[in-house]
């Protein structure tokens, strides 16, 4: 049968070969839409949006965003270290432009910009188009503005003001733009997101579940917002030296309570929708906080969604596409270790009473792991904790599934020496010794222990907004305002949850409670790349990234003692560059329109 149709394929295609060259018909290509056929049908139409969507890259990459920032550390490198050592230049995007690595390439400039075309060809021409569905139709409108508006809050996150361009260009126009200044870009976005709003539902449901609502945009909005009030847009920057166009990477006047102030507003306006809650935000009687955490990310929809990304088990194959599992399961379990949480993100969580873990307190130096933040314990991984089973080849190694990253001393008779056995989770393990941690840590967060991540992808969303964020951008309004007491009482609803102590602070000391709290509350969800960087804190957050040596010492009686002892070590040479605090334009970009102005030190 198969031989059959290839048969009858091949005819046609001999055929309309054949038509081709005897006669002067404009045939239509047959592996493809023509515009016009696109503009005329509601279901082309709505395919034509969904693949704007692609253009937000979501966080489930083989090499996470925390990489690239005092979370954690790749650990195949593959030029990770060129960003986490500020090297970038305008000729070399390092892991920017890497050959996969669609996180990051789905952020430059030049990809960006074609998807920002398609929104712009859909404004242009949707007003054209029949739609049996008036409402259907609206919308569209209002995903293709929320779209547009995401895209390009993502070029400014990192380039400050970049051209604003609202028409599909034209062969015959000019492609010269010159960038728009960083508050025009804001405006901008906030306008687009604001005329999303109105065209769109408070909610979708069945088949249009994860597509942009009303909630989406106002929250994307606040985002926005909030990172527009931050330092590093509105203080002096004199970290550009004597760069001349200040008006491309931050404000130049204006008043900075105006910005705290939309900021706060724009995030209220999501709360006052009453449409999203905290997950499990008053935890009941003998649950464990670590536990409501750890499964808001395991379930397929909860009260925190706001704006996710879906996924079916069997798509995107590719080694880079989707599967958080794979990528970073311990390679004692044959996972690949990709992205593995850094001392530095460790010691941030708390003690259960709320005070700071210490490495100079000796009680808590003995046992670092024991009585933490809840959350701790739903993101790590760490030495002899609990995991899954083994893969069927190991479990006769660890029968009950315990990760092992520290190693053992023990005395050999024979050889009259001591043995130093490695953890079967080290990169000198039994197992595999390519993919183990180099900082003593694998990630949890977002793992579905309950498969084989070997053969079986998980299909849980990347939650590109959740309500927790919401709450924290308006925390961190109120705390910019001086509102403390606000500050306050919303902070501690997320710390509730968390069964954590309430926060009492004020002033600056709140502000670093607050900025620790966003910290674990959203750590590897993309936010501390950024946040490191608008609060102006990256210079003594790219400190060489750290990890942790543990040893099973040798007891006096040639025993192994169960008692491991523990050392801080440095696994990785970081270094700050204030140039990092953008990207550069590549050369090639800049080589094509005189009219752009590079980033500051670049």
């Amino acid at each position: 049968m198969k031989k059959t149709i290839y048969i009858l394929l091949t005819t046609a295609l001999v055929l309309l070969n054949t038509i081709s060259c005897k006669t002067d018909l404009d045939l239509q290509p047959l592996d493809q839409f023509s515009e016009d056929a696109v503009w005329k049908d509601q279901a082309l139409v709505t395919t034509f949006v969904n693949n704007i969507y692609l253009g937000i890259p979501h966080g489930f990459s083989n090499m996470m965003m925390a990489s690239l920032s005092d979370e954690s550390m790749y650990n195949a490198d593959f030029g990770s270290s060129n960003v986490t050592k500020c090297l970038v230049t305008a000729s070399d995007y390092s892991v920017w432009d890497f050959w996969s690595g669609n996180r990051y390439k789905g952020m430059i400039w030049a990809n960006v910009y074609k998807y920002i075309r398609a929104c712009n060809l859909f404004l242009e021409k949707i007003e054209n188009t029949p739609f049996d569905n008036a409402d259907t139709k609206k919308r569209l409108t209002g995903e293709v503005y929320f779209l547009r508006a995401y895209l390009y809050h993502n070029l400014v996150s990192v380039y400050g003001g970049v051209p604003i361009i609202t028409k599909a260009y034209k062969l015959s126009d000019d492609f010269t733009p010159a960038r728009d200044t960083y508050e025009n870009c804001i405006k901008f976005i906030v306008d687009d997101c604001d005329k999303a709003a109105q065209n769109l539902l408070l909610a979708n449901s069945g088949a249009d579940k994860g597509r942009a609502t009303k909630g989406a945009a106002l929250a994307l909005k606040a985002r926005v917002l909030l990172h527009a009030a931050s330092d590093l847009y509105n203080k002096t920057p004199t970290w550009a030296g004597s760069y001349t166009h200040p008006e491309l990477i931050g404000y130049v006047g204006g008043d900075r309570n105006a910005r705290w102030l939309a900021a706060k507003n724009a995030a209220k306006a999501v709360i006052d929708l009453g449409a999203y809650s905290i997950y499990k935000g008053s935890p009941a009687a003998g649950d464990s906080t670590a536990k409501n955490y750890g499964e808001m990310f395991l379930v397929k929809e909860n009260v925190e969604d706001i704006f996710v990304r879906f996924f079916l088990p069997k798509t995107e194959d590719s080694w880079d596409g989707y599967n958080p599992g794979l990528f970073n399961n311990p390679n004692g379990y044959h996972g690949w270790g990709s992205n593995t949480p850094l001392q530095q993100l460790v010691d941030a969580y708390e003690m259960k009473d709320g005070s700071k873990f210490s490495w100079l307190n000796t009680t808590q130096a003995k046992n670092p792991y024991k009585n933490r933040d809840p959350r701790f314990y739903a993101t790590i991984l760490y030495e002899g904790v609990q995991w899954r089973k083994r893969p069927s080849d190991v479990t006769a190694s660890d029968p009950k599934g315990v990760i092992q990253v520290g190693f053992w001393e023990k005395w050999n008779a024979t050889s009259n020496a001591v043995d130093v056995v490695a953890g079967l989770d080290t990169r000198k393990g039994p197992i595999e010794d390519w993919n183990g941690t180099y900082s003593g840590y694998y990630l949890r967060k977002f793992i579905d222990q309950t498969i084989d991540a070997q053969y079986v992808k998980q299909d849980f969303p990347w939650r590109y907004i959740r309500y927790t964020e919401v709450i924290l951008n308006y925390v961190e309004a109120c705390i910019g305002l001086g509102q403390d007491a606000e500050a306050r009482q919303y902070l501690n609803m997320i710390r509730k949850r968390a069964g954590m102590p309430d926060v009492t602070e004020s002033g600056q000391a709140l502000s670093e409670r607050y900025r620790n709290e966003r910290r674990v509350e959203l750590a590897f969800e993309d936010h501390r790349f950024f946040d490191v960087r608008r609060w102006m804190i990256a210079p003594t957050t790219f400190d060489n990234a750290k990890g942790i040596e543990i040893r099973y010492p040798l007891n006096p009686d040639k025993t192994t003692s169960s008692t491991p002892n523990y050392k801080v070590i440095d696994i990785q040479d970081r270094n700050w560059k204030d140039r990092a605090y953008f990207l550069p334009i590549k050369l090639e970009e800049l080589n094509k329109n005189s009219n752009l102005i590079q980033n500051p030190l670049y």
